[in-house]
Formats: C-alpha cells, structure tokens, sequence
C-alpha cells in the first residue's frame, strides 16, 4: 500500500532509469579498469582512467544528477548542472508538459528534466469491472500540486535561486586535468 507523503516530508524524484543506467555504468567502469591492470599494469590503467571516468561522468550527469526535490518549503529543480532553488510561494502554476514545469512569479519556467514526465497511458483491461488506472505522471503531478496547494499558507520565501553543480564541475575539471596528463605521459 502506497501512502502519500505528507507536506512536511522531503521527497526527491528523479526519472527511474537514472539509478539503473548508473549502476550499470559503474560496473563497467570497474570492468574495464579492472581488466586494464590484469592486461596491462597499473600504470597504463592510470593512463586510460580518466577517459572512462569522463564517461561515467557523463552518464551520471544526464541520467542520475537531473532530479526534483521537494520539501515544505519548496523545490530544488536539478537540470544536469544547473540547479533552481524556490519557495513555493514563488510558483504561480505547476503543469506536465513531456516533463515537469514550474511557472514562477518572475515569468521563468522551471522544466525538470529529472522529475516526473508524461507518460503511456496504461493499456485497457479486459475485464470490465477493473477500474482505470491512472498514468503515474499524472498521479505524480496530483501529489505535487497537493503540495503545493498545503503550502499555500506558509510565509513568502527566500528569492528564486539558479546556481552551477560545482562539485560536478569540480569533478569535471580533475578528469580533464587527469587525461591532458595521460595525453602528454604517453606522448613521451
């Protein structure tokens, strides 16, 4: 039995195949290195890491880091590295287009790519006594708006706030700084 998160409780979504495809990732990752010590030594696996942690990089950032939190006070739209902090007296309008989309009071809209999204409707039953099922975005979309709608009471808050991911600029910026040394290592 499922129950509905109460206002007061934080709940992050992020799009299901994220955390699948990650996984994944990682143990080919782990796979490659692994097999590049047991190929080649220690050394040249030093050589090849950072062009597969560039691709692990990438794989998190645009199937895992995109996510929507939501808390009493309101929202966290992460979009790969960028991320938007607002209050929920800053949304005028929460809608589902292909993903999530908040519109703000500045006239900005939000669309989360990591969150909720469109999608099939669920297939007709043969039985005629089976009630509809109702889509799992569309259901999302009512728990978020229930949200929104109890926080309506809750004082205006802080500013909209856009800012960078920068530990996974960081990360970024070890990786290339690791692979232009690799690039002149094995240029030598």
């Amino acid at each position: 039995m499922t129950t509905t998160p109460g206002p007061e409780r934080a709940r992050t979504y992020r799009a299901p195949s994220g955390p699948v495809l990650l996984v994944l990732s990682v143990l080919l990752a782990l796979f490659l290195l692994g097999d590049a010590v047991v190929r080649a030594g220690w050394g040249e696996m030093l050589l090849l890491a950072p062009w597969i942690l560039l691709g692990l990089w990438i794989v998190y950032e645009i199937g895992y880091a995109s996510s929507v939190r939501l808390d009493r006070e309101g929202a966290v739209v992460q979009n790969m590295l960028r991320s938007t902090t607002f209050g929920w007296s800053r949304v005028r309008d929460i809608d589902m287009r292909w993903q999530l989309e908040f519109s703000l009071d500045d006239d900005s809209k939000v669309v989360a790519y990591g969150g909720p999204a469109r999608s099939r409707p669920p297939r007709a039953r043969a039985a005629g006594d089976e009630p509809a099922r109702v889509p799992a975005g569309v259901r999302l979309l009512t728990e978020i708006r229930d949200r929104w709608e109890a926080a309506a009471g809750v004082p205006a808050s802080a500013p909209i706030r856009r800012s960078w991911d920068t530990k996974a600029l960081i990360a970024l910026g070890i990786i290339a700084v690791w692979a232009a040394a690799s690039v002149v290592i094995a240029g030598t």
